[in-house]
């Protein structure tokens, strides 16, 4: 979910040097959400063709204990965050313990220059004691979201969603949304197709949607005849034309009421924002890869009106469709 008050910045991708992402590492470092950003943007990918990030892990002390025992070093102390376009926060040891002093400078200079940060799971309480989330939209892991409520009232909270991007600041939810919330970096800086390819190779959903629920009570039903798997297939299929919530149950096999639950059990969302979000999805592979006009982009898309198609997609995406399209085109240009 991208802020309504501030419009998401994407990064220049279009610059020499390699994008530099650094994730820090700490004394009680959390090693699943840790592993999950050496994992996506660590790994060198020669098979996308394109510039891959300079991955980079910062340990605030010179070694950091991590939880079960094992202990990180680098070369990398917290004056190289001065040097990195994106800053990741993979949790954080205690929420209600603010982090030294001086990891709370060398953030707030980060992003005073312009670098991006972004939060895993309870790591969203190191930028929220540093006040960089103070008058921004900002989500962590539900078991949290009371505390963080309580202790820092100037943040506006957002309550089951996976993921907020507000401005140049990314939180996520727990550690299965810190993947939708990396997929959604890579979606902003390489495009949809890069970050569909990721996706694939983590066997992970490539859109989940940042306004999807946190909480998911069952898996998508894969029965014969009740699938909702299938009918999101099929409707992936389809969105040029008109869906309604009647016509996908039909598909499904089920009553409106019937459909409208299983859907929201096994996605976490409801049918329309989910097609609105797919709907997107698609007008963003189509800018990227065609030149065609942004009206027919709107019609195979299926969107009733290229005034519906701009606002829905600035919804979605934090930018214009044509400001989407030139910035792709510059960088492959």
């Amino acid at each position: 979910m991208i802020s309504a008050k501030s419009e998401a910045r994407l990064p220049d991708m279009t610059q020499q040097a390699p994008h530099c992402i650094v994730a820090l590492a700490y004394e009680g470092l959390w090693p699943l959400e840790f592993g999950i950003a050496a994992e996506i943007f660590g790994w060198s990918r020669p098979e996308l063709d394109t510039d891959w990030y300079d991955f980079r892990v910062v340990c605030s002390e010179n070694v950091s204990r991590a939880v079960g025992g094992f202990t990180l070093t680098s070369p990398y102390g917290l004056d190289s965050l001065q040097d990195a376009d994106t800053i990741i926060v993979p949790g954080w040891r205690n929420v209600g313990e603010p982090p030294p002093a001086e990891i709370q400078n060398a953030l707030i200079s980060a992003h005073e220059r312009g670098a991006r940060l972004v939060s895993y799971c309870s790591g969203a309480f190191v930028f929220a004691h540093a006040g960089l989330l103070d008058g921004r939209r900002a989500t962590t892991h539900w078991r949290y979201l009371p505390m963080m409520r309580d202790r820092f009232p100037l943040i506006e909270t957002q309550e089951d969603v996976l993921y907020v991007h507000d401005a140049n600041i990314i939180t996520s939810a727990g550690s299965s949304a810190a993947i939708d919330a990396s997929l959604h970096v890579i979606r902003c800086d390489h495009g949809s197709a890069i970050a569909n390819k990721i996706a694939r190779s983590l066997v992970a959903p490539p859109h989940r949607d940042g306004g999807q629920s946190q909480y998911v009570e069952a898996p998508i039903q894969e029965r014969p005849g009740t699938s909702i798997a299938s009918v999101l297939d099929w409707a992936r299929e389809n969105l040029d034309k008109p869906l309604t919530v009647t016509e996908l149950a039909q598909h499904a096999g089920m009553s409106d009421r019937t459909f409208l639950r299983r859907f929201r059990d096994g996605t976490g969302t409801t049918p329309l924002k989910w097609l609105r979000s797919e709907r997107v999805f698609r007008a963003m592979s189509l800018l990227e890869s065609t030149q065609m006009d942004p009206a027919d982009i709107a019609h195979q898309c299926g969107f009733g009106a290229t005034d519906t198609f701009r606002a829905v997609f600035r919804q979605v995406s934090g930018t214009s469709p044509l400001a989407y399209r030139q910035r792709f085109d510059a960088r492959d240009g």
